[in-house]
């Protein structure tokens, strides 16, 4: 006899559905046969949800993360099992201009969301919180990788947003509210469908697809860790099934994902730039960017995968040197198709 799907027939609320994770996660779970209900800001955003046509698939809200009127109306229709709440303002650029706008979607849109979970007659069995290791904030390279035990410490706008957001999620998921929750704090996320091109890598193979000038951002000094959007959306189901069996267990845990790799910036442009076949453009690159100075960002970030390994035997399953084929490949497509 064949073993049901857990997914099929699930009803499952993505917030930042047109976001890369939130198109990516909404793309896996159809294929599981899950009832999604999508909610996203914005309808002309450049987005695999709208590119591969998966708004189609799904019921598909338009609204703000903040508009408690409607998240109550998307509760009251729709008997929500599961949710994942990945609506965020991301760019840290855009954060420093303008801080206001970045907390009242991560701080406000967060508790503006759990609150409506909070006083729904209907109870969600598993909420996944999409938190960030720039949470965490700055700390000595000698006490890195970071461990989920870590004082967040976060300085500049956008860290300061998600370690609230944070906090925030720890407070709902304890004794008083009760409320399923796991908050994720995830390295780099990157992979195909990326369309955000303020994000390194998608803009650094642009450079090289159409042969046009890369945006310098920095000194290319400071260390960060990159994890694919496939290990990602694998392991946001694997947590999402265990907190909806077993919440007295799972509930209130916080988790880290990562490669436990280091890559300074400079070195994951040379990777791309080179596999390419473009050494003349990173001379140039290189030479511009020995003249910039990274400002508003923390100098080193990476994080490892301990506790998720020890719980459910999780690891990542992509190094950033093998998807480059696939990188290139779906870029290659999607600039001739646009």
């Amino acid at each position: 006899m064949k073993k049901k799907n857990f997914w099929h027939n699930k009803s499952v609320l993505i917030t930042g559905v047109a976001g890369f994770v939130g198109s990516n996660l909404a793309k896996n779970l159809l294929k599981n046969g899950a009832k999604i209900i999508g909610l996203t800001k914005n309808k002309k955003i450049e987005s695999l949800l709208y590119y591969e046509k998966i708004d189609k698939k799904i019921d598909l809200v338009f609204g703000d993360i903040t508009d408690k009127e409607l998240l109550k109306s998307i509760f009251l229709k729709n008997k929500i099992e599961i949710c994942f709440h990945l609506a965020a303002q991301v760019e840290v650029g855009l954060a420093a201009k303008y801080p206001f706008l970045t907390w009242e979607t991560n701080i406000r849109g967060t508790y503006t969301l759990l609150e409506t979970i909070r006083e729904s007659k209907n109870k969600i069995k598993s909420l996944i919180v999409a938190s960030s290791d720039k949470a965490y904030g700055q700390y000595p390279k000698n006490k890195l990788p970071y461990k989920e035990n870590y004082e967040l410490k976060a300085e500049f706008p956008y860290d300061t947003s998600k370690a609230c957001a944070d906090m925030i999620a720890r407070s709902y998921s304890g004794k008083l509210f009760n409320i399923p929750i796991i908050i994720t704090r995830f390295a780099n996320i990157y992979g195909p469908g990326q369309l955000n091109f303020t994000a390194l890598i998608p803009d650094a193979i642009k450079s090289c697809v159409l042969n046009k000038k890369f945006k310098i951002r920095s000194d290319g000094t400071s260390v960060r860790d990159f994890v694919y959007i496939d290990d990602i959306v694998d392991l946001y189901k694997l947590l999402s099934k265990n907190l909806y069996f077993n919440p007295k267990k799972y509930s209130g845990e916080i988790f880290n994902a990562g490669t436990n790799i280091q890559h300074k910036i400079k070195d994951i442009i040379e990777k791309i730039f080179i596999y390419a076949k473009k050494r003349k453009e990173l001379k140039i690159i290189f030479k511009e960017m020995n003249k910039n100075k990274t400002k508003g960002e923390i100098s080193a970030q990476y994080m490892d995968y301990e506790k998720l390994y020890s719980y459910f035997k999780w690891k990542p399953n992509y190094k950033f040197k093998n998807t480059l084929p696939l990188l290139f490949k779906w870029y290659k497509k999607y600039f001739k198709n646009n």
